[in-house]
């Protein structure tokens, strides 16, 4: 037969015939254990229906084919076939060639005789001959299935311009193409269809030629023009790129009595309060569910949203400062504690003061305060006391806070205007609260993402065949769901922990390390017709550590401002259901349109009953701090000047040199480090030597924090051990002249500032300041000298004494420099108390008395 044909209707219909019979298949007996030349020789014949016997004899049978062997002629032929040694099947008939073939295929033709060629009587035509091969039962590597493929011939070449590139090139070359096949055809008018078609088919070839275009061009971080094919890349070298940051500030709200230690609640994602910047003749206290804030909403105010949970007190709106009876009082810089006046048993560990100015100190006026005098302040220890000299036992407060959160000024707490004295210059201000730049909405049935539902799978062929008699490889190819967000610019924000109540103030509304999340969270509806969620979608910053089991995805970031939507691909990540729809619930609002000013906050949006029923108990709401924080996204440039270098960022400590980079990235008042490898007997320790700013110790929790941060960049086998570090006490003793036109007194005075370890008050450091000195550096007598001679009314210098404290030595006196080994840090505070700590000790010659 000639055909190739994959169904078996022949074959069922002669055997369901009366009288006709056929082959069916055609055995090969292949017995290793008979000899060589019988072995091939026997062929079992398998009929449609019985044979009777001696229907067929040896001259019905004619074996053609051939390559090597040719001429194969059948010697016998057995009525009797079995399949078993017990059982025979009158459907099968054996016979005997005289040799076996080689490996080509043969037929086996059914014949009346040899000059008749036409089938036995009662045979079927088609099924009297079969194709079949000797060496099937050979090893071979192939399937010995008959193959059925039917031979493509390959299409012609047509002369085609491969320099055709845009639309007009395509519609051009279709019609040159056109000319060429139907001569006859010279209709060039736009309105005639075959026109129409062809430059339909142009424009689909000039978005075709784009995409082809536009893929060479995104292959590669310099030549990319999408933001995501930048940030792709980017992370493939380890480089996060930057979407931005929103705004955080402080806000106060002072209250009256009537809500006093009201608990008031951020609310739920859709009903959190919020903030919205100062709008001429706006109520203080809206509804947010109200048409005057969607009014506000819509002309552009910028609004803030509460972070946390927090208690209102009305006694905390203003909180005056304790000077034990003394007046013309100042906090300095640095400070790190004060005395509030009054019991104030509702103030704890955790909150925020405002240390503030509300009063001018040279006019005692309030619109001449320093707007630029206001600080943040978390409280580390409420201590409750009382002062007995005054009003029988006077209460106050003792407070204090983080080194980090140290005043940066100095602030006036009293002053004296000629005869008027002006008390509470500055105060503490209660009641804040951390908000943070954003508005949060939440899809109803109409969905924020475009589309809205994941797409349908369709069915593609996954390989090519040739093979038309076999099932072509099919399988259900999910499209990639990639929405776009409809509203911007999308929030990205750093997560705050609400339970931390250590972190100092100055760095809650700093840009923080670590992971900038987008804030948005997806809900998925498998019937989109159902409002039933069948899972929530959480954004990560990739899918690399997510499963197929995990529902998260990926925001991208376009440079238009457009957030795209990437979920995982059903391996890195789930992948979601098909027609499945989903919603979101997300914030807009970011960058450095945040960073507002001062006292620009000024009404608050709120669905709280308690509220909205007594309104005129909300006071007053401002921002007394600029908000910051607020970032603006990365730009492609910087990416490609970045990008490349990051990966050469050293992320772990092998050289002693290395601990003390690391140590200074771990812990940002770390002013220098010095790192000593050793072997301790089973392994080698690194002992980390801090110097900190400001001179503080290196106490227990310190260290316990610097160990944390050291961790991820110690390698292994490698023992951590940090010290502070070793002090040189110095003593110095100078003798001094004073010119007769000043007073000896003033100079000393002015003298032991300048040689003092204090900051001074006009915000220069005193030459003995910790931040002055740091590892192994070398005290110079020059700057003894230099120091002094700038001093008003100094006539001579000559230092008497330049020493390590307990070492008389007088070579530092005449080499003019005293060496201060490798761990060791010079130090002279000149404190009674504490000789120990150095001494400087001033001669005074001359002057007025």
């Amino acid at each position: 037969m000639q055909y190739h044909c994959c169904s078996e209707i022949r074959r069922n219909a002669v055997k369901a015939h009366a009288t006709l019979n056929g082959i069916d298949f055609l055995e090969v007996l292949d017995n290793p254990a008979d000899a060589n030349q019988d072995r091939q020789t026997t062929l079992f014949i398998h009929f449609l229906k019985p044979v009777l016997p001696l229907t067929l004899t040896k001259a019905n049978f004619k074996i053609e084919g051939g390559e090597r062997i040719k001429g194969i002629k059948v010697i016998e032929v057995k009525a009797v076939a079995v399949t078993s040694p017990l059982v025979s099947d009158p459907r099968v008939l054996q016979i005997k060639v005289n040799k076996s073939g080689d490996f080509s295929t043969y037929k086996l033709r059914l014949i009346k005789d040899e000059d008749h060629l036409q089938p036995p009587v009662n045979f079927d035509l088609i099924l009297s001959e079969v194709d079949f091969s000797f060496k099937v039962l050979c090893p071979s590597d192939f399937d010995c299935q008959q193959d059925t493929s039917c031979e493509k011939l390959p299409a012609p070449i047509p002369d085609i311009n491969y320099l055709a590139k845009d639309y007009s090139s395509f519609r051009q070359l279709m019609l040159d193409r056109m000319s060429l096949l139907a001569p006859g055809w010279t209709e060039r008018n736009p309105a005639d269809p075959g026109v129409a078609v062809i430059e339909l088919l142009a424009y689909v070839g000039d978005y075709l030629s784009y995409q082809q275009d536009a893929i060479a061009t995104e292959a590669y971080l310099n030549t990319s023009r999408k933001r995501v094919s930048v940030k792709r890349h980017a992370r493939l070298v380890d480089y996060f790129i930057n979407d931005g940051c929103n705004a955080r500030v402080w806000v106060q709200i002072s209250v009256t009595d009537d809500l006093n230690g009201y608990n008031y609640k951020a609310g739920n994602e859709n009903n959190k309060t919020k903030f919205i910047a100062h709008i001429p003749e706006l109520p203080a206290v809206i509804p947010i569910n109200s048409t005057q804030f969607e009014q506000a909403v819509y002309e552009g105010a910028q609004v803030f949203e509460l972070l946390h949970d927090t208690v209102f007190y009305s006694k905390h709106n203003s909180i005056n400062f304790y000077t034990w009876g003394e007046e013309e009082c100042c906090l300095p810089k640095g400070t790190t504690s004060a005395t509030l006046a009054g019991s104030y048993p509702n103030l704890k560990v955790g909150d925020i003061l405002i240390l503030a100015e509300v009063l001018g100190s040279k006019t005692g006026a309030s619109g001449d305060a320093d707007a630029k005098h206001r600080h943040p302040v978390r409280l580390t220890a409420v201590t409750p006391s009382q002062d007995p000299l005054f009003n029988g036992g006077q209460p106050v407060t003792e407070i204090s806070w983080n080194t980090l959160d140290a005043l940066p000024f100095s602030l006036c707490i009293s002053s004296r205007v000629n005869s008027d004295y002006i008390p509470n210059v500055s105060v503490a201000l209660g009641n804040i609260v951390l908000a943070d730049h954003g508005l949060t909405y939440k899809d109803g049935q109409e969905s924020s993402l475009y589309p809205q539902r994941a797409p349908l799978a369709r069915v593609a062929t996954t390989s090519e065949q040739t093979d038309h008699c076999k099932p072509k490889d099919t399988d259900l190819i999910l499209p990639r769901y990639r929405p776009r967000l409809k509203q911007g610019p999308l929030t990205f924000a750093i997560e705050y922990d609400n339970g931390d109540i250590t972190t100092p103030a100055t760095l809650v509304t700093g840009k923080l390390n670590g992971f900038i999340k987008p804030e948005i969270v997806l809900s998925e509806f498998e019937d989109p017709d159902a409002p039933i969620i069948t899972g929530q979608w959480f954004p990560q910053r990739d899918l690399l550590e997510s499963n197929s089991q995990i529902k998260e995805f990926v925001v991208e970031m376009e440079s238009d401002g457009a957030a795209y939507i990437r979920f995982g691909d059903g391996i890195l990540g789930a992948r979601p259901k098909a027609g499945s729809k989903f919603t979101a619930t997300y914030r807009i609002g970011n960058g450095t349109n945040g960073n507002i000013g001062g006292d620009v906050l000024a009404h608050i949006a709120t669905n709280d009953n308690a509220i909205l029923n007594n309104k005129a108990a909300i006071l007053k709401i401002t921002n007394l701090l600029p908000a910051t924080g607020g970032t603006d996204p990365e730009s492609m440039e910087e990416v490609r000047l970045k990008a490349p270098k990051t990966f050469r960022v050293q992320e772990r400590a092998v050289l002693p040199a290395d601990y003390e980079e690391m140590a200074k990235r771990s812990m940002p008042d770390i002013q220098r480090a010095a790192a000593t490898s050793r072997w301790t007997g089973s392994w080698h320790t690194n002992f980390i030597s801090v110097d900190r700013m400001g001179g503080y110790d290196v106490d227990q929790q310190y260290e316990t924090d610097l160990r944390s941060g050291l961790e991820k960049y110690r390698m292994a086998g490698v023992d951590l051990e940090v010290n502070g570090p070793v002090y040189v006490s110095l003593d110095i003793e100078i003798n001094v002249c004073i010119q007769d036109t000043y007073f000896a007194s003033d100079v000393k005075a002015e003298l032991l500032k300048a040689f003092s370890n204090r900051i001074l008050p006009n915000g220069q450091k005193g030459i003995f300041h910790p931040d002055n000195f740091t590892f192994g550096q070398t005290v110079y007598l020059s700057n003894i000298y230099a120091t002094a001679q700038e001093i008003p009314g100094v006539a001579s210098v000559n230092v008497i004494k330049f020493q390590r404290q307990g070492q008389p030595l007088t070579d530092a006196i005449d080499s003019g420099k005293l060496f201060i080994n490798r761990l060791e840090i010079a130090r002279v505070d000149n404190n009674p108390n504490f000789p120990e700590r150095g001494v400087f000790n001033l001669i005074i010659n001359g002057g007025r008395r």
